[in-house]
């Protein structure tokens, strides 16, 4: 399931168990989600693409030089290269001897014979083409999106998180492995059309009835962020004045929504003040940030975020906190900016660990609201969120077979979150330790257990059987209490083994609840009431 799927669900009223349904595992699905022995062995350093689209037959073309380095030594090794069918690869040529190529199905595996060498360099071509996947609910379902802007031009992108990039381009297509020193990407187009990619444009080149838009990434960039833009657009720039100087601010939009897109992308300077303050610098500088205008709602491509909002404040003009709050500012804006950070700056090795890229960057949402209108309506935004949630299955999918978890990781796991930031009680400690993530896992990809151990380095608090019980289980930890005066007894259920989760009361009294009975002694004989930045449930039992 794709980018925003919950929040789509919520608002087109699907139900949740026609997407929500347990993985089956086969030997597919581990070739697609595993790091296996047709991948372990080497390490992809760099994309040169080409691509061509032909709005007409729905169809495009191109090339792909994948630049690899060998990270063991290893005797007559298989390369796996992920193309999905109906995609062909036309020719496929590589800088070491090819022993054989065989197609079997979403997969090309290259054989040799021949022994490599930890360390060694090499490259592999790939020519490609066909009539890719289209997408019939993007960017949910993933694929192509051969449509026409309101003029009657066309207007050409893909989206592909949870399917893969490899539905149209050949990749290594595993989260694990980006490109380390990025990409180039040459978007061909008619010459009346514009093409949008990653990173910088560095070149424009006319080709008589056609022109070509050469971009350029410098970062390492998850395969599912490579994507192209191709329309009638128009340009317009700004700059942002952050942490690490003068950040390029680069737009792309529909000519006739030039005035509108002025206007609403104005949001973008405070949001990059918000950002930088939680965070830490924008992770790409030198690959600068854009929107780029989609005929989908929207998606966090790595310094070309897709935007759909149709110029409007909230999500499609709805809130999704119920609050109001939420319609104070624009959510493909903010949210797929997030992005940037945790999914793009940080991004997980494993589908399983999407929340990674969905809890934090649904809690940037809070954040941004704490910077720009206080912290009261931080908090308010939060809890409002939490009507949304569904306690289907646990956020974390199965490992090794590309399966993400509920949409849960979207409101649920930023209450998660929130609930440790009332566990450390210190903002600017835990404002470090959001910065501290992307200073030392910058560009990098990482594990869950990474991130909960650094939380709980950092934090100086046990944090583990927390992030077990919101992740792992679909329990909510439920304070159960006997009240008589001021004589409180207590204990959590509904909980995993040993759970470490203090709970401040709203006057500012501390408990620490085990599975055990405890008694304390209140503030005052008045009904209790928990701190509501906590996602708990509470339940009074009759003495």
């Amino acid at each position: 399931m794709n980018k925003l799927l919950l929040l789509a669900i919520l608002i087109s009223g699907v139900s949740q168990a026609q997407f929500f349904e347990e993985a089956k595992p086969t030997k597919i699905d581990t070739l697609k989600g595993s790091n296996t022995e047709f991948r372990n062995f080497w390490d992809v350093k760099k994309y040169d693409i080409v691509l061509e689209p032909n709005f007409e037959a729905k169809s495009i073309k191109g090339s792909n030089k994948i630049s690899l380095t060998i990270e063991k030594d290893v005797l007559n090794p298989v390369f796996q290269i992920d193309l999905q069918s109906p995609m062909k690869a036309d020719k496929i040529t590589a800088s070491f001897p090819i022993a054989d190529k065989k197609v079997d199905g979403d997969f090309i595996f290259i054989s040799t014979k021949k022994k490599f060498k930890k360390g060694e360099k090499y490259t592999i071509d790939i020519d490609y083409s066909g009539n890719p996947v289209i997408a019939k609910y993007a960017p949910w379902d993933g694929g192509w999106m051969f449509t026409k802007d309101k003029n009657g031009n066309p207007w050409m992108t893909a989206a592909d998180e949870g399917i893969g990039a490899s539905i149209w381009l050949p990749v290594k297509d595993i989260w694990s492995d980006e490109p380390d020193n990025g990409i180039t990407f040459k978007i061909i187009t008619p010459k009346d059309l514009v093409g949008v990619g990653n990173g910088k444009l560095i070149k424009e080149e006319n080709l008589g009835d056609k022109k070509s838009w050469l971009w350029e990434v410098k970062s390492p960039i998850n395969d599912y962020s490579i994507i192209p833009s191709i329309g009638k657009y128009v340009n317009f720039k700004d700059t942002f004045d952050g942490e690490k100087g003068k950040l390029d601010l680069d737009y792309w939009v529909l000519d006739y929504n030039l005035d509108k897109a002025k206007k609403q992308f104005e949001q973008v300077k405070p949001m990059m003040k918000a950002f930088e303050h939680w965070f830490g610098p924008y992770p790409f500088y030198e690959d600068s940030y854009k929107l780029v205008e989609s005929p989908h709602l929207g998606m966090e491509h790595q310094s070309n975020v897709a935007y759909g909002n149709k110029y409007q404040n909230g999500y499609l003009g709805r809130d999704l906190s119920g609050t109001g709050i939420g319609l104070k500012w624009d959510y493909i804006i903010i949210h797929e900016t997030g992005h940037e950070w945790f999914a793009n700056n940080i991004t997980a090795k494993d589908q399983a660990d999407m929340w990674i890229h969905e809890s934090f960057t649904t809690y940037s949402e809070t954040l941004f609201v704490d910077y720009v209108f206080g912290k009261a309506d931080g908090n308010k935004y939060l809890q409002g969120l939490r009507g949304n949630i569904q306690n289907d299955k646990p956020i974390i999918g199965t490992y090794g077979i590309r399966n993400e978890g509920s949409g849960d990781m979207y409101p649920k796991g930023a209450n998660m979150i929130h609930t440790i930031r009332q566990v450390i009680n210190n903002d600017e400690k835990f404002r470090q330790i959001l910065r501290g993530l992307n200073k030392d896992f910058y560009h990098q990809t990482v594990t869950a257990s990474q991130i909960q151990n650094y939380f709980s380095e950092k934090s100086g608090i046990d944090l583990k059987s927390i992030f077990d019980q919101y992740l792992t289980t679909i329990k909510i930890p439920t304070l159960e209490y006997k009240q008589n005066g001021n004589q409180l007894t207590y204990k959590w259920t509904n909980v995993v083994p040993n759970l470490k989760l203090p709970i401040r009361l709203a006057d500012g009294q501390e408990l620490k609840p085990t599975e055990e009975w405890q008694t304390a002694t209140l503030k005052s004989p008045d009904e209790l009431k928990v701190d509501a930045n906590y996602y708990i449930f509470t339940k009074k039992i009759n003495p």
